[in-house]
């Protein structure tokens, strides 16, 4: 039986969890989304948003290093290095469609990382989505003749894209997987020479 702490505790880090995941929602959609407003998506008060975080900068910082944490462990999970690269490709998109709010409240304006302190190394560590997709190009399932940072740009495209049209009620979130995927790999896929 769990004790009375570790009870509070687990009640404390979902209640976390919420305002987080609530944050970057609002936000993604309304940058100017008040403590309130986040507060009401969070199901809380307030007074709760305030007893975990000093002030909205705050509030959004944590959002920011969640969202961060939140997206790399969706692609990690996705398993993107594992089994042919069109397969993986298609877990990829499912992983970033899973978390489009974050990627929507972290990519949506340019400087909210790094007005929230997310700095970007000297020197940028491997990328998996380049070695994906550089990988797919190896086996002549992507084709080669496209720099494979414009393959992730398109891809990124589509993702948003399909968020977007989730959130205008345009599409349901099942069918929007497989229309990004679909488009994406109608793009990018080998013609035959």
């Amino acid at each position: 039986m769990d004790s009375p702490r570790t009870t509070e505790t687990g009640t404390r880090n979902r209640t976390r969890r919420a305002i987080l995941r609530a944050a970057a929602s609002v936000l993604a959609r309304q940058r100017t989304a008040t403590l309130a407003d986040i507060a009401r998506a969070a199901e809380v008060n307030r007074s709760t948003v305030h007893r975990y975080f000093a002030d909205r900068d705050d509030l959004i910082r944590a959002a920011v290093d969640d969202s961060v944490e939140a997206i790399g462990r969706s692609v990690e999970e996705a398993g993107i290095h594992e089994g042919p690269a069109a397969e993986a490709m298609r877990r990829l998109v499912l992983a970033h469609l899973n978390v489009g709010d974050r990627l929507m409240f972290l990519f949506g304006d340019r400087h909210t990382m790094r007005r929230y302190g997310v700095v970007e190394p000297e020197k940028p560590p491997p990328d998996p989505m380049i070695d994906l997709i550089e990988r797919g190009q190896a086996d002549g399932v992507f084709d080669p003749d496209l720099d494979p940072q414009w393959i992730q740009h398109v891809l990124w495209s589509l993702v948003y894209a399909g968020i977007e049209e989730v959130d205008r009620g345009r599409m349901s979130r099942h069918s929007v997987a497989a229309t990004v995927v679909r488009t994406l790999e109608n793009g990018i896929r080998t013609r035959p020479r």
